[in-house]
């Protein structure tokens, strides 16, 4: 059976996004051109043109898959009736497989969401923020006390992402620690200090 062209479409789009993504994560946002990412696609500008408007689109694109793809993600993890830890837990390893699967993307994300225009930069923002309330709820769960500490469940639920959003910077996956037991060293230390944080 013939591939149909929507699919044809898709799939050179996720090609463009990928060298993209690689690109901007190595050069940033402004070092690298729509003629880079062509070069390095082995395609002609006026191919990417023919999908995307801008190169700012480019990034939208790159940023907006990686964060859907956090938010599907936790949407897996929180279903289902295990334990709010447990789910924590999962939540934490799904989020690791996509931080070493889609490095680029991440480090796009973090790096340059300043380039992207206002409208879209508050769509990304959005979906971050639910995500961020997901793993408070879930902490919260895990230690009732925080019901009543919101600023302070908020505060631990940013230390849980600050734990593994700038693990691209060092982490080696092929190290001795794999990124399941790194998912679990990070969700251990997390659950270790949420009796004390809800204490003050």
């Amino acid at each position: 059976m013939a591939r149909t062209q929507a699919a044809e479409y898709d799939e050179r789009k996720q090609a463009i996004v990928e060298q993209a993504a690689a690109l901007f994560a190595t050069r940033g946002f402004n070092g690298a051109s729509v003629a880079d990412i062509a070069d390095r696609g082995n395609i002609s500008k006026s191919l990417i043109y023919h999908y995307y408007e801008s190169k700012e689109d480019i990034l939208y694109d790159v940023m907006i898959s990686h964060v859907r793809a956090l938010e599907a993600a936790a949407a897996d993890a929180l279903a289902g009736g295990a334990k709010p830890e447990q789910k924590l837990r999962d939540l934490t390893q799904l989020f690791m497989a996509l931080y070493v699967g889609a490095a680029d993307r991440h480090k796009v994300l973090l790096n340059d969401l300043d380039y992207v225009p206002k409208a879209r930069r508050a769509e990304i923002v959005q979906v971050q923020r639910g995500l961020i309330e997901s793993v408070r709820a879930l902490l919260v769960e895990i230690e009732p006390a925080l019901k009543k500490r919101e600023g302070v469940s908020l505060t631990a639920a940013m230390l849980f992402f600050g734990a593994i959003n700038w693990t691209h910077t060092w982490y080696d996956a092929k190290g001795a620690v794999n990124p399941e037991a790194l998912a679990n060293m990070v969700v251990d230390m997390t659950v270790a200090g949420l009796a004390r944080a809800a204490e003050g």
